[in-house]
């Protein structure tokens, strides 16, 4: 590990957590814009929803190679890198002629927020120890967590301020002041890197996620001809089958396989993605079930705000309790999130609304940033970048999966079965975590190899 000083590693810190807000902002704010940008530049009306979908797609396809880049480069300068790439793009979205440029900038914002969070994850596991990496992402589960909640207000806000064209700067300043953060701080590179690099295996890798990503994303809804796709199934297949061909050959693969043979790394990146899976279901479901009981507009806002609020200010909480009992706090909020979605067949009464939107909010506020943080402990910190990004691509691609799953159920079955399935993948993570997670999670030597 390098050795800074207090005052450098809290620079550190703070450059990591400033960047850290940009990403639900930037995926929120873009969504609120979709229907605005596409009635008022020029271009297809079917490029709309890629100004999502190619952001979340490159961003999905470059993380493990953007972590494992970071990891065999200057972390602090590869991270700044990323925020001035976000920046810039943020400027040039706001300027773009037509459809088809903005798409084409989304893309290259998601590179760039790939690597801001995969080098802000390298920066903080090469100067924080293992042992303070639970406080340290506890503040990273409450900007994420504030970000989220506060993101769609935040985005109407700056619509109804600037227009469409501020939704995409303000994201892009704040990486800038990210970027400005780590001026005058080490470069943090590895002193020995390995020679060969798995190319190869990190591109098929962003091939099949990006295409596995997008392809859930774009569903089989009104407009989408079936064959779409159809083809990025295949491609995503098609890669997968020859990522396992070269990773099986390579003497150094860029998928860090041995982090995925550790049971607890395994169980907790599986839990995050169903936690987030339950919040990005439970915000498309409680308003439609809501709105079927004729709840009021203001009955609606405290419905969402008790879904969202919590993971702005119980996370530091979190890695508190995080410290003795992570395993059964994970666990728990996992059995109380099923618990809910199953209630939620049975009545959709407004108080068992309200009622459900503060269970399943008090459950994310209490496990905002703790699976993360229990399971990068396992990772040495030579090789953060590379496990951050590795358990990220899992928590969003069973976070997409989830998402994708329940809305396929929902147009046969209605909006309540939407919470089924994010129950039933809440369940599924609440056994692995009981079996797989030691009942005394005690420090991992493996996270010290690297001293």
């Amino acid at each position: 590990m390098f050795a800074l000083s207090p005052r450098q590693r809290r620079r550190v810190l703070w450059a990591a957590l400033i960047s850290d807000a940009v990403f639900p902002l930037a995926i929120t704010g873009a969504t609120a814009v979709v229907p605005d940008v596409t009635a008022r530049l020029p271009g297809a009306d079917a490029l709309g929803p890629w100004i999502v979908l190619a952001y979340n797609g490159l961003f999905a396809a470059v993380l493990l190679l953007a972590g494992t880049t970071a990891d065999r480069t200057a972390r602090t300068r590869f991270f700044a890198a990323g925020n001035i790439v976000v920046a810039a793009t943020g400027v040039l979205s706001a300027l773009a002629p037509d459809l088809l440029s903005l798409v084409a900038l989304r893309v290259v914002a998601g590179v760039g927020a790939a690597m801001c969070a995969a080098g802000g994850s390298s920066m903080i596991l090469a100067v924080y120890p293992p042992e303070e990496r639970r406080r340290v992402y506890g503040y990273a589960g409450a900007v994420l967590g504030s970000s989220l909640a506060l993101g769609p207000v935040v985005a109407q806000a700056l619509m109804a301020i600037g227009g469409w064209p501020l939704v995409f700067v303000a994201p892009g300043a704040v990486a800038a002041l990210a970027a400005l953060a780590t001026l005058g701080l080490p470069g943090l590179r590895s002193p020995e890197v390995p020679e060969e690099f798995d190319l190869a295996g990190a591109v098929l890798f962003g091939v099949t996620i990006a295409a596995a990503v997008t392809a859930l994303g774009l569903g089989l809804g009104a407009g989408v001809p079936w064959w779409g796709p159809g083809v990025l199934v295949l491609v995503a297949a098609a890669g997968a089958t020859w990522l396992v061909r070269v990773e099986r050959r390579a003497s150094d693969p860029a998928i860090p396989v041995d982090l995925l043979r550790i049971p607890a790394y395994r169980a907790y990146a599986v839990s995050t993605g169903a936690l987030m899976g339950m919040l990005v279901v439970g915000l498309t479901v409680l308003p439609q079930l809501g709105s079927a009981r004729n709840m009021g507009p203001g009955e609606s806002a405290v419905m969402l705000s008790l879904l969202t609020v919590p993971s702005t200010v119980f996370p530091l909480l979190a890695a508190r309790l995080a410290r003795r009992w992570a395993r059964p706090l994970v666990t728990t909020a996992l059995s109380a999130c099923t618990v809910t979605a199953v209630v939620l067949q049975v009545t959709g009464h407004p108080a068992a609304l309200l009622v459900a939107a503060g269970v399943l909010g008090l459950c994310l506020g209490l496990t905002e940033g703790v699976p993360d943080g229990q399971a990068l402990r396992y990772v040495p910190s030579h090789r953060g970048g590379a496990g951050a990004a590795l358990f990220s691509t899992a928590r969003m691609s069973l976070e997409t999966l989830t998402l994708a799953t329940a809305t396929g159920v929902m147009a046969a079955l209605g909006p309540s079965s939407g919470m089924a399935v994010a129950g039933a993948v809440c369940l599924t993570a609440a056994v692995i975590v009981h079996r797989a997670v030691p009942s005394r999670d005690t420090q991992p030597r493996t996270a010290l190899s690297c001293r």
